[in-house]
């Protein structure tokens, strides 16, 4: 076993430590949880602190449990909102519940001999909770003046919106799930961002109340962007970890694209990568920032981990496909899906396979047969690739009557490009 309180300590993880925790993981294996919202198919960016938790909880010697909240994420968690989320489904529910346990299964060892992760569902201990049972054995023991006294209680009520007592009950239901884990699992120590700090200590003094046990908590510091934007958002919305809502593209540049001061605290809460080499790192990055060391390893560690090696190097040819890296055939070696990745937002001209084989020469394919969108006139297209400047599919054109006989990529598409930054796609229907 190594210090796991240590280790989150280095890297910045640790936000709230209850007294007597990091004596109770120093003195023996012990069974901790963290709580995961099923209310998508997919985790996202913002789950990854806690899924790295688990990881070095596991990798520190400990046994770490992933519960999903079954029947949780039907109520629906207060803290941080401003609003009531709209109650999902069973159906619903159960379709998130095995993609997220596939996803987890990418970054925690299941097959473990010593300390093995488990997936829990809470909703298998509430189905058969009756709702009289469940405040006569639980809700007598915590007062509604413990309950009140929480900030995201606080918070909602002073707002405009109010409480209804579905979400006010959210911290018992939390509570319960860290008690049962307690005497069925011999789980003593519950982790979680700092916001679940109320959530997690209702559950502790539930235990001490309900058994006279003790049980112990850590939270871990909510993650912030150097220039306050909301981390783990981008334009359209989440960076999840499904490839079909993030493409391994898009989830590549998003790392790559971070600052160098986000960079240094990223590549700490996010990767594996030992303080000697991040240290080593940093030092390399520090005497050549321009080469952006701190966010290639970040982006590449990431990547690997939440998806795959071949994933990771698809990326980054794509990537150099933008910065004139690359060829023809790393161009047409391109999945449709990455291809779409790569050049989302850029001009699209879309023209028949008729349009396409009745222009004859490059410049009436690049003005009047995709409607001037990408020259609005022959001359000007003409006067461009005499210069040099226009390529398809990056093979430069040579003259202004060159013939239009170029590979579709996917069998439907040409890239053109103008200058060094301008691309268009054509679109062949």
């Amino acid at each position: 076993m190594t210090n796991f309180i240590e280790e989150l300590k280095w890297r910045g993880m640790v936000h709230d430590i209850m007294p007597g925790t990091e004596e109770q993981l120093n003195k023996e294996m012990t069974s901790g949880y963290i709580g995961f919202d099923p209310t998508a198919d997919s985790l996202h960016i913002g789950h990854l602190v806690q899924i790295m938790t688990l990881v070095h909880f596991q990798n520190s010697g400990h046994k770490p449990f992933a519960l999903i909240g079954g029947a949780t994420g039907m109520v629906g968690d207060p803290s941080g909102k401003s609003q009531e989320r709209n109650l999902l489904s069973q159906e619903t529910l159960e379709h998130n519940l095995e993609s997220i346990k596939h996803q987890l299964s990418k970054f925690l060892d299941f097959n473990s001999d010593t300390n093995s992760a488990e997936l829990v569902n809470n909703y298998d201990w509430f189905k058969e909770f009756s709702f009289l049972d469940f405040i006569r054995d639980v809700g007598k023991h915590i007062t509604v003046n413990y309950m009140m006294s929480k900030d995201s209680v606080k918070k909602r009520l002073e707002g405009e919106n109010g409480m209804s007592f579905t979400e006010f009950s959210y911290q018992l239901v939390q509570g319960y799930d860290f008690y049962w884990l307690y005497k069925n699992k011999n789980c003593k120590l519950q982790l979680g961002g700092s916001d679940q700090w109320g959530n997690i200590v209702t559950g502790t003094e539930l235990i001490r109340r309900k058994d006279s046990g003790e049980a112990f908590a850590v939270t871990t510091p909510l993650i912030k962007k150097a220039d306050g934007t909301k981390f783990g958002k981008t334009e359209g919305g989440n960076v999840w970890l499904d490839p079909d809502r993030t493409s391994p593209y898009e989830f590549y540049q998003y790392w790559l694209n971070a600052s160098d001061v986000d960079a240094a605290n990223y590549i700490r809460i996010f990767t594996l990568l030992s303080k000697e080499e991040i240290e080593t790192l940093e030092k390399e990055h520090a005497e050549a920032p321009h080469l952006r060391r701190l966010q290639e390893a970040l982006a590449k560690d990431i990547t690997i981990r939440v998806h795959s090696e071949k994933e990771y190097e698809s990326a980054v040819k794509a990537s150099q496909i933008l910065f004139g890296k690359s060829t023809t055939e790393d161009l047409v070696n391109l999945d449709e899906k990455t291809f779409l990745s790569v050049f989302k937002g850029v001009p699209q001209a879309n023209i028949s396979k008729a349009d396409l084989d009745n222009s004859g020469d490059v410049t009436t394919l690049l003005s009047e047969s995709t409607g001037g969108i990408i020259f609005k006139s022959k001359g000007e297209a003409r006067k461009m690739i005499q210069g040099g400047g226009v390529s398809i599919n990056k093979t430069k054109i040579a003259t202004p009557n060159d013939a239009v006989d170029f590979e579709l990529l996917q069998g439907k598409y040409l890239l053109a490009q103008k200058g060094k930054k301008n691309y268009y796609i054509i679109h062949i229907n």
